[in-house]
Parts: C-alpha cells; structure tokens; sequence
C-alpha cells in the first residue's frame, strides 16, 4: 500500500489552523440560530463575493458543477441548441449543457491558454448554435475579447466557466463577467475554498440572476412560495458559507503566494525545456492578471513521471487524462458534434500534468519536487 506522499498535491491544514478564531467564531453563531442552509451566512457571502468581483448579482449553490446548470437553464437554453464548449476542460463544462436539455459542441484550445481557439470556434459554429462557452484553465484568462466578438458577430450568448478563476481579471472586468454569466468553485482545493462542495453564479443580469436564484430552491423564490419553475434543490449551507468568509479575508495573500511558488517552479524548470514545458503566458489582446489556481506542466513521458513523483512522496493530478471528445458519456450522442479537429486538446491530455501548488506548500517543498522532476529527465535533454 502507498503510503500518504510526504508534500500531498493539496493541503489547507496551515491555512485553516490559522483561521481557527474567526471560523470557530461564525460556526457557534449558525449552531445558535438553527438556519443551516440558505441562511444569512450565505447571504452575506454573496454579497461578499458581489463586492469582490463588482458583480451586480451572486447567486451561491451547492456546487460550481450546479451553477454551470443554473447558468444553461435560467439564460434559456435548452433543447435544440448548440453551446460551444473547449474539448480540453473539466466534465462539468460540456455536461450542463447536456443537463439543460441542448448539446454541447467541442473546438479545440490554444497551447499556450487551454482556453477555446477562436478560429476552431469559428469552424464550429453551426445552424443551431446558440452559445459559446469560454473557460478559464489553471492561472490565465480565455482571449475574451475575440471570443465575444464573435458571439456577438453570430448572435450568440457568450458565457463563461471561471471556476477557476477568482481574483482573475481582464483589464477592469472579473472573469465570468464578459458575458451573460459566470461561475466560480469553492471546492477545496480551489484558490478560495471550502471544505467542502460550495459554488456561484455571478451575473449582471437581473433576470438571469432571478431565475437562477428560483431554480436552486427548487423553482420557488423562498419558503412557502409557488413553484414557477421545476428547479432543483441545489442551496449552499451556512457552515460552506461561514468557512469561505473566514477564508476570503486572505484570498489576496493567498493568490500572491501562489504566484511566488509558481515563479520559482519556472524558475528552477525552465532550463528542463523543451523536454518539459513550464506555463506560458498567451499573447491577448489586453492580458489579464495571473490568477495560479494550478501549475501545470506538460512532458512526453508524463505518466512515468507521475509514477517516479510518487514514489518519492510527491502528489500530482493529471489534468485531464481524456479530453472531452474522447469521454464515453458524448461519444454516440445523436446531437453532439465533433465540427473540428482538437490536436492540441489530444497532445495535453497526453503530456499535462500538474504539481503541487498551494498557500501551505513551502519554498524548500517546491525545491524538492524540482529535484526530483531534474532526476526524472537527467540525460534526456536535446
């Protein structure tokens, strides 16, 4: 049996000890009251993350894998339309599409982003199209301005998967806030996160955000009123609330040393290249901040790596082994379409890989997993 790795993938223990007072604090003040779910922790929550983000409207669930539902439904799609979605992403951007009654579309990503290549996007819209969906993968914005604008040139809603992406802004605007709508995951492993499942919309549109808050309750605005809608019972719990308000007096500190630890993984990787590539940055239009939710890198023999990191008591996470049009769960489905080819989704499923990256990791931890990638590749080097 493997033993626990001596530096996890992830760990909050350091973070969360120091945030014992105030937690402990708001937990005995939601014990008290008797409101364990949807109650006023959560209220002030949204307020919280609408004043962080400047959203006009926040609207927290159970899960960001929910809101991307909420989102699909309450903007109206549904059965006969197209969304546009990157083949290189987590499951949950494609499925809610699925889960609103429509059918996702894939295109391929930029090597240098993994958000949607705008000319793949471009090939992939079709008759029925009636969305584009940009995400927001691991510490840099999607190029927002050409994907609306060409949502825009088409007609299309344009949304946003910034699950990963608090803090990220492009020039004055938080992601999830270039289009009809946005999410953000407060998983726990996220750039602020709970301890466990918690998510949100985030929108500047009233009647969106109306009709979202209707369907998480489920279909009714509160307690006792009519059902107008068949919605789902998807509410945030106080206790999540209270944990993400302790923790989002730090999230600034938090996404600047991510940023330190990111700097030194390049900095001691970067001469590994090109056997290992270390994140870049992608050329947009107006380059947004970088917000380092994961540091990935990508080699051709990844899964030996993994296994040599392991061994040596280092975690990692393969993001993401398959890309989307390769899953089971779309390959055969009448409506789904595959317009394009997605070689650059193909070569990532095969070569990314992730490294620890997190507030509680230590300089001399990140030195450690450096060595050991330098011996992984001692000798290979063109």
């Amino acid at each position: 049996m493997l033993k626990d790795p001596s530096i996890p993938f992830f760990s909050g223990a350091v973070g969360l000890h120091e945030a014992r007072e105030g937690l402990a604090a708001r937990v005995r003040r939601i014990a008290e009251s008797g409101r364990f779910v949807d109650g006023p922790a959560v209220a002030e929550l949204e307020q919280a993350v609408s004043a962080y983000t400047e959203a006009r409207y926040a609207v927290a669930c159970n899960n960001a894998s929910d809101a991307l539902i909420l989102m699909m439904k309450a903007a109206g799609i549904g059965a006969g339309d197209e969304v546009i979605v990157p083949a290189y992403t987590f499951l949950a951007t494609a499925s809610c599409v699925v889960h609103a009654g429509a059918e996702p579309v894939f295109a391929d990503v930029l090597p240098d982003s993994y958000a949607l290549d705008p000319d793949s996007v471009r090939a992939a819209i079709g008759p029925n199209t009636k969305a584009i969906m940009a995400v927001h993968l691991f510490h840099q914005a999607a190029d927002l301005h050409t994907l609306r604008e060409i949502a825009y040139e088409y007609g299309l809603d344009f949304f946003e998967d910034s699950a990963e992406a608090i803090g990220m802004r492009v020039g004055d605007t938080h992601a999830g806030l270039w289009g009809r709508a946005g999410v953000l995951s407060f998983f726990p492993t996220k750039t602020l996160g709970a301890l466990g499942d918690a998510g949100m919309l985030i929108t500047d549109d009233e009647q969106l955000a109306q009709r979202a808050t209707h369907l998480r309750r489920p279909g009714s605005a509160g307690r006792g009123d009519g059902h107008t809608l068949t919605g789902m019972d998807s509410r945030c719990d106080e206790l999540q609330a209270a944990v993400l308000l302790t923790r989002l007096r730090s999230l600034d500190a938090d996404i600047s040393r991510r940023a330190e630890l990111s700097e030194r993984y390049t900095a001691r990787l970067a001469p590994l290249a090109p056997v290992v590539t270390t994140p870049a940055r992608a050329d947009a239009r107006e380059p947004s901040n970088l917000v380092w939710y994961v540091y990935l890198i990508e080699t051709e023999r990844r899964d030996e790596l993994v296994g040599f990191l392991q061994e040596n008591g280092v975690g990692t996470e393969t993001y993401y082994p398959r890309p989307l049009t390769a899953q089971p769960c779309f390959q055969g489905r009448p409506g789904t379409r595959v317009p394009v080819p997605v070689p650059v989704a193909e070569a990532a499923a095969e070569r990314a890989l992730a490294l620890p990256l997190y507030p509680d990791l230590t300089e001399a931890q990140v030195d450690r997993v450096c060595d050991l990638v330098h011996e992984f590749h001692r000798g290979t080097r063109r």
